[in-house]
């Protein structure tokens, strides 16, 4: 081995030549079932998926998945992704978007050195395609180290050389060295775009955010910043969708989708958890869950939701089912830059929450007996004037002078220069002067209930007809004693 390579290894500087001059001789990959490398593979999965001319420049763009300090719950949710799925990516299944030719650390064909070979690659721009960094997990400060151990690290230099002048490289470095080149930097899940729990308050690595690791400065090759989309694990749909549209863009079929102050999608953390909840109704009226299980709104029992910019209640966790709240669980901010630290302790009231509750439960004392009110009224048809012929709750028709009172005014404030339901006289009468036939029998308010209608016949003295009555045992036609 050369005595250069074995100083510059022990050093731990890595002279470029030298690397160079090793991954010349590239040898064969051992258990390899595959036979190729993942580019080799996806180069054939182009040329045989008969997609035909592709839009933009670009047929394929490289992702390099790198890990710090996570669980690897963003990959987990990633995977679970249905719109568009990470196959979809894989393969080029989408219009208008190159296929991603993706390097992870644990679904990569390639092991060692192959798998890191690529990465030297891309440093020195030596792919055939624009690459991508996606970072899972915060970034530890190396410094901190003890011994020149890293906190999190991906591959070993020099490669293919004898362990004992290798040097393993931290995925902080291989950020520091890609990124000036990518044509992106997303940041997935909590604690690689605002540090996360890694991050939190007494940590000894000094984690940190990709976004605080590059800088305010920093831009792409394409001119963009850290792209984030949170989450603790974030939703994969919101990943898989992010990547989706970032990569029509590199494929110039669309303009930059719009992000906010944060870098985070616009168009997914723009709302708040509550403003699509499932039980913010019961907020705006007041009520709020005593204990876990209750039906009603969760800001008493530790929720978040009202100042938590996520779209979990809209879009559920996966496939559009499930969510924290959807299952009964508080939300805790795991998506907002503050998690953990500022909203600890967990499942306990938040402090602005008791102002807020307390003028919901003042508005809802009124609120909710006046829609009760309106609700039971329009749980009515029409032509229930006294009774509801409900064998199901036979005290379902009871209403109070106070419902009917309310109920009149409200009837007239409803149609306040409107019309009413029904043919208005004298515009809607027919020119002739012609009456229908039930009208002529029973008057102007024939659509009630049989019994009524016979009864305004029979007050009438109009003919009656007992045969249209309905057969049912112990029902006495019109007429009969």
């Amino acid at each position: 081995m050369p005595e250069q390579m074995v100083t510059t290894a022990i050093l731990g500087r890595i002279d470029r030549p030298v690397e160079g001059e090793i991954s010349r001789t590239m040898p064969d990959q051992v258990g390899n079932v595959a036979g190729a490398t993942t580019e080799e593979l996806s180069e054939r999965l182009i040329q045989t998926t008969g997609r035909g001319i592709m839009p933009g420049p670009l047929e394929k763009v490289m992702v390099f998945w790198l890990s710090g300090m996570g669980c690897d719950g963003c990959t987990i949710a990633t995977l679970g992704a249905t719109e568009p799925s990470v196959e979809e990516l894989l393969i080029g299944a989408l219009p208008g978007i190159p296929t991603v030719v993706l390097h992870h650390y644990a679904a990569s064909i390639e092991s060692g050195d192959h798998f890191t070979h690529s990465l030297e690659q891309a440093e020195r721009g030596e792919l055939d395609a624009p690459y991508v960094i996606v970072y899972e997990g915060s970034i530890p400060d190396e410094n901190l180290t003890v011994y020149g151990e890293p906190w999190a690290a991906e591959g070993s230099l020099p490669t293919w050389a004898p362990a004992d002048v290798r040097r393993r490289i931290p995925t902080a470095e291989w950020v520091r060295r890609l990124a000036p080149g990518a044509a992106a930097v997303i940041a997935i899940g909590t604690c690689a775009t605002w540090g996360g729990i890694p991050a939190a308050d007494g940590n000894p690595t000094g984690a940190m955010s990709v976004m605080d690791f590059l800088g305010k400065e920093y831009r792409s090759a394409y001119g963009l910043p850290v792209i984030n989309v949170p989450g603790c694990a974030p939703i994969g749909d919101n990943f898989t969708e992010t990547v989706a549209v970032l990569l029509l863009f590199l494929n110039r079929q669309t303009p930059l989708p719009e992000f906010d102050e944060l870098g985070r999608p616009a168009w997914l953390f723009s709302e708040t958890v509550h403003r699509h909840c499932p039980r913010a109704g019961y907020y705006e009226e007041g009520t709020f869950a005593d204990e876990y299980g209750d039906k009603e709104c969760l800001v008493e029992v530790g929720c978040w939701g009202p100042v938590v910019n996520c779209n979990i209640t809209e879009r559920g966790a996966v496939g559009h089912m499930g969510g924290c709240m959807v299952a009964g669980g508080p939300c805790i901010g795991c998506t907002m830059p503050g998690f953990p630290d500022k909203f600890t302790p967990f499942y306990k009231p938040p402090p602005g929450s008791q102002v807020s509750t307390m003028m919901s439960r003042l508005v809802g004392s009124f609120v909710r007996p006046l829609r009760r009110i309106s609700q039971l009224e329009r749980n009515r048809e029409p032509r229930w004037k006294e009774r509801v012929p409900s064998g199901w709750a036979l005290e379902y028709d009871t209403t109070t002078l106070t419902h009917r009172t309310i109920e009149f005014f409200y009837h007239k404030l409803q149609y306040f220069r409107s019309e009413e339901p029904g043919r208005q006289k004298p515009v809607e009468q027919y020119r002739s002067g012609y009456v229908v036939p039930v009208e002529a029998a029973y008057g102007e308010d024939y659509q009630v209930l049989p019994d009524r209608r016979a009864e305004l016949a029979r007050q009438r003295g109009a003919p009656q007809r007992p045969e249209l009555t309905p057969q049912v045992e112990g029902f006495k036609a019109v007429g009969e004693e």
